[in-house]
């Protein structure tokens, strides 16, 4: 039997509650990381916990840059937004961007092995998830390569088949109509010589 739902309402055990909380925290931590990184999305997670300890995760901008870009965006929405806020906020768009750049170009030279001396085990860490999930992409695409090819030379071949079929036919038909060509030139031989016969 499958596993029962479980009902969305407060756990009222404490240590059931902290030991389902560090599970879901942790995938929702990887979720975010994975929508980072799969969709190119500028994301800030921020959770507390019920004993008022931090978790948060920033994807390559930084938490602080994201949370100016996201009250400039609060503003810019409810349509308060004044041309020095404006001014300010094609400036951070800069800067993001620049920054954004910086870290792309640091995270490729990081996946080819380099600039690592300062990287922590997460950092190392979250440089192999990328990989692995670099290699599975690549490792799938290839999958899909070989399988359209296999796909395109059997059909290939069932046509060169089908085609080959064709032709013994035709050539079938075509050995019938000589061997009946060569009995009627015989017959025809035969007659004429008979007539031969009979007129001499």
């Amino acid at each position: 039997m499958g596993r029962g739902k479980i009902a969305i309402e407060r756990i009222d055990n404490a240590t059931n509650r902290q030991v389902t909380f560090s599970k879901r925290r942790g995938g929702l931590m990887k979720k975010a990381r994975e929508l980072a990184i799969l969709c190119d999305a500028d994301l800030a997670l921020i959770v507390f916990s019920s004993t008022g300890r931090l978790y948060d995760f920033a994807s390559s901008s930084g938490m602080e840059a994201i949370l100016e870009r996201y009250q400039e965006a609060k503003q810019e929405h409810c349509g308060v937004l004044n041309p020095t806020s404006e001014a300010k906020l094609w400036q951070r768009e800069v800067t993001t961007l620049r920054q954004q750049v910086q870290n792309l170009q640091h995270n490729n030279r990081q996946l080819l092995g380099e600039e690592l001396s300062g990287s922590t085990v997460r950092d190392l860490q979250f440089l192999v998830n990328q990989v692995e999930m670099s290699l599975h992409s690549v490792r799938k695409r290839k999958e899909q390569v070989m399988a359209e090819e296999i796909h395109e030379l059997n059909q290939k071949g069932f046509l060169i088949q089908k085609e080959n079929i064709e032709l013994g036919k035709k050539l079938s038909i075509a050995h019938e109509r000589n061997i009946e060509l060569q009995k009627k030139v015989v017959a025809s031989f035969h007659a004429k010589k008979n007539i031969r016969g009979v007129v001499h």
